[in-house]
């Protein structure tokens, strides 16, 4: 047996506990639920989970080989990020833990390759996965999603609701008498949508237990003649058999065919499905979607909701939080140096040798990991530039890889941006333009399109959206529960009157080594500042910094 333990902080705090079992028989839920609780406490004991009592523990899920708790805890998280710890352990007694998020900045490998988050072939595991791996991810990703509270938290995001009704029952027409399949359905509620739009056949594919969810809600709605929710991963979903004949299911050719013994069942109108993650790629639910594609939808005819997606960054001035970082890290250093000497004054080992790693942990921590924040536009120093464009009738699973990348490598050219942050200016009769600054670093975030195929191959083949929809996660919107990703600099660039400064560099999104869901974002740029009278940008230079780089991880 083994148990997965995720921690989540940030806003209210939660604990997930997930044990596996090589057999679903031993994992069958008790009647009585005082003992389940008790020894989710104990398995929590034996974490250092914050103290809790069994008015906290509730079931999650219960799941093939998988059973998983809830710990609400009681303490308020103030940070505005969060992050995910799991351990692994094979007796309760002796556990070992990991993290997650391995970073790229010294090349170390921290997590354990044989429980990692992601298949052998570095896919995500609901690819082609072993039983481990999947059950990892299980832990690790789809777990919170077979929470309501989590589903709520989405939609009552009303930008991004707002944005997703527009595409589907302002487009009735291209609706209508159409087969549909929501990936990754949740709740339901898109695929409720695209029946209500006139869809004859609706196909809301769900891997958690959420499933449950979304039937109750589809038939409560009146829809379950038209929508059916399916439970799996959609890498390994089939259309029902019946549905060919009883909905009149049939490719673009209007021809039946198979391959290798399998039919072919691209058969799909339209796939709808809201799989962006915190700076559009973190989740990896875009690999599932491409291969969704690929294996559902008719290939010029169809429809992709959202059709397009843009990632975009910009200079920021955030210097409150970015200060408050930097004091956090500075002040776990001073409570290690302290300890450091309590430990050899009163027990005789000098733990010094270790100060150099639990510093590079408490950088990683605090000063190289990105953060959640809901940024004002006073925040931005400079028009965004796009690093990342997707059409996701043609975009593949190596585009999902990251940005800036060789085919095939963990490493590239990376995605350029060049930024001009003029400073204020000092002439008397100036109305006062220019920004005061500093430039505290990078937030990133990403808008995507529902409108008309761009693609030579279905532009003038698939219908056309009369009423385009767009959903922005920038800081013009105000909430979005992605919000931004900032990346603050270790030290600010101040910004000079009458000067501008310019930021050139590039950008590079990748992997982690340990799981296919999480990323390290690389930034490689040099600063400059010139006057801001000049019309030269790369003449009359009073300043030039030298290169830096920085890797953060986006937790």
């Amino acid at each position: 047996m083994n148990i997965i333990v995720t921690k989540r902080v940030g806003g209210l705090a939660r604990t997930i506990i997930t044990i596996l079992a090589a057999s679903s028989q031993n994992l069958r839920p008790s009647s009585s639920s005082s003992s389940s609780s008790t020894f989710v406490l104990q398995v929590a004991s034996a974490f250092s989970v914050t103290p809790i009592d069994t008015r906290s523990v509730r079931q999650d899920s219960y799941q093939h080989n998988r059973r998983s708790f809830i710990i609400d805890h009681n303490n308020n998280c103030s940070s505005r990020s969060y992050c995910t710890r799991t351990h692994q352990i094979s007796k309760l007694q002796q556990h070992r833990t990991k993290s997650t998020m391995s970073s790229s900045t010294n090349n170390q490998n921290q997590g354990d390759a044989t429980f990692a988050n992601a298949s052998a072939t570095k896919n995500i595991p609901t690819f082609d996965g072993d039983e481990k791996a999947k059950a990892t991810d299980f832990a690790n990703y789809f777990s919170a999603y077979s929470q309501l509270y989590h589903q709520k938290q989405m939609l009552t995001d009303h930008n991004r609701m707002a944005a997703y009704h527009s595409a589907i029952v302002g487009n009735s027409e291209v609706f209508k008498d159409k087969v549909v399949m929501d990936v990754g359905t949740g709740s339901g509620i898109l695929a409720c949508w695209a029946a209500q739009a006139g869809a004859k056949r609706v196909y809301a594919v769900e891997y958690t237990d959420m499933a449950k969810h979304a039937r109750n809600v589809v038939r409560a709605n009146g829809l379950d003649h038209i929508v059916t929710v399916i439970q799996g991963a959609v890498e390994e979903v089939i259309l029902p058999e019946e549905d060919w004949e009883r909905f009149g299911l049939t490719l673009q050719n209007g021809k039946q065919q198979t391959s290798d013994g399998k039919k072919d069942q691209r058969v799909v109108d339209i796939i709808i499905s809201e799989w962006m993650g915190y700076f559009l790629l973190r989740e990896s639910m875009l690999d599932s979607l491409v291969r969704a594609r690929d294996t559902f939808l008719k290939p010029t005819s169809g429809l992709m909701m959202p059709s397009h997606a843009t990632m975009m960054i910009a200079p920021i001035v955030d210097e409150e939080e970015r200060k408050a970082q930097q004091n956090e890290y500075a002040a776990g250093m001073e409570d290690w140096k302290e300890f450091a000497e309590t430990t050899s004054n009163l027990y005789g080992v000098d733990m010094s040798v270790l100060e150099a790693d639990f510093d590079r942990e408490q950088k990683e921590y605090y000063v190289l990991s990105s953060r959640w924040a809901e940024l004002p536009t006073s925040c931005l120093l400079a028009e965004c530039a796009v690093v990342k464009e997707l059409d996701m009738h043609v975009c593949s699973v190596e585009d999902a890889r990251g940005v800036g990348l060789s085919v095939g490598e963990d490493e590239g050219n990376g995605a350029p941006f060049d930024f001009d942050v003029v400073g204020r200016s000092l002439a008397e009769n100036d109305d006062g333009g220019g920004l005061i600054g500093p430039i505290s670093g990078f937030a990133g975030w990403f808008t995507v399109d529902f409108k008309s195929r761009t693609d030579d191959a279905g532009k003038d083949v698939a219908p056309q959206v009369p009423n385009p929809a767009y959903l922005s996660t920038g800081p013009e919107m105000g909430y979005t529960h992605w919000g931004q990703q900032v990346f603050h600099l270790p030290s600010a660039i101040p910004l000079l009157a009458d000067q501008t400064t310019r930021i050139q560099g590039t950008l590079e999104m990748m992997r982690t080594k340990d799981s296919a869901r999480l990323y390290n974002v690389r930034f490689r740029f040099s600063s400059s500042r010139r006057r801001t009278s000049s019309q030269d940008r790369d003449g009359d230079v009073l300043m030039k910094g030298k290169p830096e780089e920085l890797v953060y991880q986006i937790p």
